[in-house]
């Protein structure tokens, strides 16, 4: 019989197997450069720069995220309830407990962030406040614990970093082509085969990594609705707070889509992945689906 340990460990194996993916997609547009400049000298620039500017983004990513959402500090004086229950939920997960902040929005909403559980902040915005009882709130704030305890964080940093050098790497590519590139120190494509594979690869591989990186974020989404609901012991409280989530279709005020993955639910609006086109492109599962599997 399924429980939700099963669906924790389903969603770790998926996570893992599309991180293998995205792997495979990096070495094979390294092996199609390569190929067709005969220069491996871009691909090891290309992945210093990629690896460099994405270490420093994850660092401070915190900061930049919490700014970016217009949070601000949230004083236990005046959310005596929101620190209780960061409180009883951190004693029970074995974590530190994070910063709380606030972001003055009437769409119920919340996300985590930070570079590891140490140095970790959570921010819930005031229509959740107003919107969720204590068991409710409880489930989303378990939620987003659960991001922490998963290092979810560091798994949606290498996603980042393989997708930064997959863009670098393609846009030079395609400008070289463009703007007519070192013809003398490219191979002379005999095979039409090889050459075309390659050219195609290169092509559509920003496509595929687009793809592959939203599919870990929403695995990682599943993966906290189950650890979170674990964590609780009342997986009933993490739905009910979804329900009213995806009754609620105003966009927040400071939507991005640079942040959009890191909420618990789409900023954007619950609406703007109900139809197939932006399903395969939205950084969350339909909470329908996420109900389902915790009340299933």
């Amino acid at each position: 019989m399924a429980t939700l340990y099963t669906h924790q460990d389903e969603n770790i194996a998926k996570t893992w197997t599309l991180m293998f993916v995205f792997l495979c997609l990096v070495i094979g547009l390294g092996w199609a450069i390569s190929w067709y400049f005969n220069s491996p000298g871009i691909l090891i620039v290309a992945v210093i720069f990629a690896v460099v500017m994405n270490v420093a983004s994850y660092w401070y990513s915190d900061k930049v995220v919490i700014a970016s959402a217009r949070a601000v500090p949230a004083s236990s004086e005046q959310y005596p309830q929101l620190h209780r229950v960061v409180e009883n939920l951190c004693i029970t997960a074995g974590l530190p407990k994070p910063k709380l902040y606030i972001i003055n929005d009437p769409q119920p909403n919340a996300f985590a962030t930070g570079r590891n559980a140490k140095h970790a902040a959570v921010a819930v915005t005031s229509g959740l406040l107003q919107m969720m009882d204590e068991n409710e709130l409880s489930g989303v704030i378990a939620h987003e614990l659960s991001h922490i305890g998963n290092r979810d964080m560091l798994v949606s940093t290498v996603a980042v970093v393989l997708v930064g050098f997959i863009s670098i790497a393609d846009n030079f590519f395609l400008r070289s082509m463009f703007w007519g590139g070192n013809r003398g120190n490219s191979r002379d494509n005999n095979n039409p085969v090889l050459m075309i594979f390659a050219i195609a690869l290169l092509i559509l591989a920003p496509i595929f990594a687009t793809l592959l990186q939203l599919a870990i974020s929403r695995k990682r989404e599943f993966l906290a609705d189950a650890s979170g609901a674990l964590l609780t012991r009342y997986p009933e409280g993490l739905a009910s707070a979804l329900r009213k989530i995806g009754n609620f279709s105003q966009p927040m005020r400071t939507a991005s889509n640079a942040t959009a993955h890191l909420y618990i639910s789409n900023p954007f609006g619950p609406g703007a992945s109900k139809n197939f086109l932006t399903r395969i492109f939205s950084t969350h599962p339909p909470i329908e689906e996420r109900i389902k599997a915790l009340v299933g």
